[in-house]
């Protein structure tokens, strides 16, 4: 279903871009659903990924929704397991678009393209409008001022006729006329009444000698009088022979054997022009000795002609006269100009001969992006919807759409890269696998492990935890509690609390210096033990049947290890990034902030944990 409904979209996409190439042309219902057909066909690799990607996460999604892949899990079964029937289907899918992509789609686009360069040269259908010139018949402009659309007169015509040049117009008017077609549809007749025409008789190898004796022309007035207008009106099929020699026309083997030719004529031509280069006299010496034996070109390089001494060239330059000098640099420059012009005219030729060798290579490369493709939509969308574990056309529509919108644009990006040589075929072709790639395994992995990818408090406390911010303690009041909480051990648990707390401030009454910061730190072991005991006191306490007590122990901060509280560890290390002054200086105001912070948290523990004990003692 979803593969249907992903071809349509893109094949309405073709339709709004060749509209203005098949309206108006008359063509018959059988050859537009034809090209239809198989335009269809050339679009299954971009409606394939799609529907990939959108029927995953609608399955996933539904399983999600339903719960059904949380019974597989508690069952033993996990999301792998789940996803293998679908792997090994894939698998096959991938191998069929490979197979599609190397015998069906060359010659479906072969067809679509000749039907569509035949649609393009067909003669448009006659429709001509009134009050305004009609220029679709070529060499003729047509004016009527009213059409009778029931008997198919046209009254108050103006015909001009430029087939032989605007210089040589035919202008004829009339009151009325009728237009028809011939039965071989390949001449228009068109028959009018009560008219004058207006000709001029100048001609191109006497206009000179008329010139002096004024202008020739005819008039002629009718009754009626029939004018025969070449008009092809059918529909000339191009042949299949000029696409099939195409790229888009080729398989696997052949665009292999294609650009083996090309690689061969390009470097004969480049072999070619390196030759020419180096035949080319250096200063007028020669560099090699050509001469052939059996019709073979044998180049023999000269020895370098041997100076006894050293020449003064600026000396002889020097010497010339103010027009010697210029004439040599102008021939000099000139020769330079010359050659260089000469090896960018024959460069063109392997310039073309590398666009059209990159072209084959794109349309080989791919051949087998497609079935990556299906792969990779798959490892994004299945996972995909085990997360977000919504079904049905909605929440799976928005994202594969706005999934695939990207994956379109970096394609294209590395397309364009790759047909303009920027970048080499197989970094452009594979830029969208290789970007989407690490996706898919971010998403399959995630939801394999269960986590919480679109959970907002999750990012919001991991940048709360890289800023030093407070993070939010939330708990809510049990409906059935196991295991109640007993006050005199809650009392116990609170005050072993209050007095680490205390211990930990005392020890670390006074800021610390800026080498002890760097040098020392806080007792991150310490920490990490007055956070557990922490944790588990709120644990214990949670099981109060109180909703004050509840409230009460949300009032508790979450205590942070942040590597400001200790950012080295070691005392040399320390004592080198105390040296270094403009970093150290700035992480010891940073680290200061941090350890403030950590002691207000501290004094905070303290202070909620006297107003548990009171509340505990008075309801005691």
């Amino acid at each position: 279903m979803t593969f249907f409904i992903c071809l349509f979209i893109v094949l309405m996409q073709f339709l709004w871009r060749y509209i203005d190439d098949l309206v108006g042309k008359g063509l018959d219902v059988a050859v537009i659903a034809e090209l239809f057909f198989y335009a269809a066909l050339t679009m299954v690799p971009l409606a394939l990924p799609l529907a990939i990607l959108l029927a995953s996460l609608m399955a996933f999604g539904n399983l999600g929704e339903h719960l059904e892949l949380t019974a597989m899990k508690s069952a033993g079964v996990s999301l792998i397991k789940v996803m293998s029937p679908l792997i090994i289907f894939l698998a096959f899918v991938s191998v069929g678009a490979f197979f599609f992509q190397n015998d069906v789609l060359p010659k479906a686009q072969v067809k679509m393209w000749s039907l569509l360069f035949s649609m393009r040269q067909k003669s448009p259908e006659l429709d001509i409008p009134e009050g305004a010139f009609y220029d679709q018949i070529e060499g003729y402009n047509l004016y009527v001022k009213q059409k009778d659309r029931e008997t198919g007169m046209l009254y108050g015509m103006m015909i001009y006729d430029v087939s032989n040049g605007y210089g040589y117009a035919n202008i004829i008017v009339s009151d009325s006329g009728k237009l028809s077609m011939t039965t071989d549809k390949k001449h228009l007749v068109l028959q009018l009444f009560s008219g004058e025409s207006f000709e001029d008789l100048k001609d191109n190898s006497t206009a000179r000698s008329r010139r002096n004796t004024g202008m020739l022309y005819r008039r002629e007035s009718f009754k009626t009088k029939e004018i025969l207008i070449p008009f092809d009106a059918t529909f000339n099929r191009m042949g299949d022979e000029t696409m099939s020699n195409q790229y888009i026309g080729k398989n696997f083997t052949e665009l292999n054997h294609t650009i083996d030719s090309l690689m061969v004529r390009t470097d004969s031509i480049g072999d070619g022009l390196a030759d020419k280069l180096l035949d080319e006299p250096l200063c007028g010496v020669a560099q090699r000795k050509i001469t052939y034996k059996n019709d073979e070109r044998i180049a023999t390089p000269i020895p370098p002609v041997a100076i006894s001494r050293a020449i003064d060239v600026d000396s002889i330059i020097n010497s010339m006269s103010v027009n010697d000098k210029r004439n040599v640099i102008e021939s000099a420059k000139n020769k330079a100009v010359r050659l260089k012009q000469e090896m960018q005219f024959k460069g063109y030729a392997l310039e073309d001969n590398l666009a059209t060798m990159r072209r084959h290579e794109i349309e080989l490369q791919k051949k087998f992006t497609l079935s990556f493709a299906c792969l990779i939509f798959f490892f994004i969308g299945a996972p995909l919807g085990a997360i977000i574990r919504k079904g049905g056309l909605g929440v799976p529509i928005v994202i594969s759409v706005f999934l695939f919108i990207v994956y379109y644009i970096i394609d294209n990006t590395g397309y364009k890269l790759a047909r303009d040589g920027h970048w080499a075929v197989w970094e452009g072709i594979w830029l969208s696998s290789e970007v989407l790639l690490p996706l898919g395994i971010f998403f399959t992995y995630k939801a394999v492990n269960d986590s919480a990818v679109f959970n907002p408090d999750a990012y919001v406390n991991f940048f709360k935890r890289i800023t030093g911010q407070q993070q939010v303690r939330h708990l809510q009041l049990k409906d059935i509690v196991m295991d109640d909480m007993v006050p005199s051990v809650a009392i116990t648990k609170l005050e072993s609390l209050k007095n680490n707390c205390e211990s930990f401030l005392s020890r670390y009454s006074k800021q610390q210096s800026y080498l002890a910061y760097w040098t020392q730190g806080y007792d991150m072991a310490a920490l990490k033990q007055l956070s557990q005991e922490l944790e588990t006191t709120v644990d214990y306490m949670s099981n109060s049947t109180k909703i004050l007590v509840i409230n009460k122990l949300m009032d508790y901060p979450v205590l942070r290890f942040l590597l400001t509280y200790n950012p080295v560890g070691n005392k040399k290390v320390g004592v080198v990034v105390a040296c270094l002054l403009p970093i150290g200086l700035l992480g010891y105001m940073i680290g200061v902030v941090h350890q403030k912070n950590l002691k207000r948290d501290i004094r905070t523990i303290i202070k909620v944990s006297d107003e548990l004990l009171a509340m505990i003692k008075e309801e005691k």
